[in-house]
């Protein structure tokens, strides 16, 4: 075999390589191939990258032909900051990337290293998902932005780009489901809606998190006469337990939500 080329067999009985190289005493995978030549080739370009620093993300398509693009970032990480990480992440002073492919390129914070190290991004359907313990979830949920939230109304992104995922750039707007910041001339104030046969003005509230807790109210107010919709319904992070039941019990609700179930002839939306 040649250097860095190791012949296996998969289950069926086909003949594969895999290719292996070591650098600063770390066994590194550089991937499985279909022939020896192939599998050769890009160990080869992986001993071309952490020998020869003009190699770089900018530059590599000169040079790397047969080697996977992950495998690059991996390994021109690996060269330049002295930090193995399986995942195609490249370090810088105060933030890393994140390659989903050549062209899409993520930003993080590096407070985020440790998670994203391990776990890997899809991206589909226009979300960014990771796997946890057996579940899908949406990575926007780590900045509080919740599964049904819409860009441009309940979050933003402060210079645009929403590949620029540190939390400088995150902005919340609607942080909870059904509560919306209203500005009257100078006075904020806190809307609180439901959608039954259209949308439903719950109430106005000094505070977001009080808002949210109306919401609740009007929700388990429906579920209480027999509407049999999938509401959501917020985790309020302001409160403790004591407390959320404290403002539960005070907080007042439109009186023409009553009347709407006193209207034996209502419909579910």
């Amino acid at each position: 075999m040649k250097p860095g080329v190791y012949e296996t067999t998969r289950k069926n009985g086909d003949v594969y390589y895999r290719g292996n190289i070591t650098y600063k005493g770390k066994h590194i995978s550089i991937g499985s191939y279909n022939s020896e030549a192939m599998c050769n080739a890009a160990y080869n370009e992986a001993r071309d990258i952490l020998k020869d620093d003009s190699i770089t993300l900018l530059s590599y398509q000169n040079k790397i032909k047969s080697l996977p693009f992950e495998k690059v970032v991996i390994l021109i990480n690996y060269r330049d900051n002295n930090i193995y990480i399986k995942n195609p992440i490249y370090l810088f002073n105060n933030y890393f990337v994140y390659y989903l492919n050549q062209s899409t390129i993520l930003k993080f914070d590096k407070d985020d290293l440790f998670y994203y190290s391990s776990h890997k991004i899809q991206y589909r359907g226009g979300h960014l998902f990771v796997s946890d313990y057996g579940m899908q979830y949406n990575i926007l949920n780590r900045y509080g932005i919740k599964p049904y939230a819409v860009k441009g109304k309940d979050y933003a992104f402060a210079n645009g780009d929403e590949f620029d995922l540190r939390y400088s750039n995150i902005i919340l707007v609607n942080k909870y489901h059904g509560v919306s910041k209203e500005n009257k001339s100078g006075r904020i104030k806190y809307v609180a809606k439901i959608h039954l046969n259209g949308d439903f003005i719950i109430g106005r509230y000094s505070s977001e998190a009080k808002a949210a807790v109306a919401y609740n109210k009007a929700v388990d107010l429906c579920k209480a006469r027999g509407m049999n919709k999938n509401f959501a319904t917020n985790f309020v992070t302001e409160y403790s337990p004591r407390e959320y039941a404290d403002v539960y019990t005070d907080i007042k609700i439109s009186s023409h939500l009553y009347k709407f179930f006193r209207n034996k002839n209502f419909r579910e939306a």
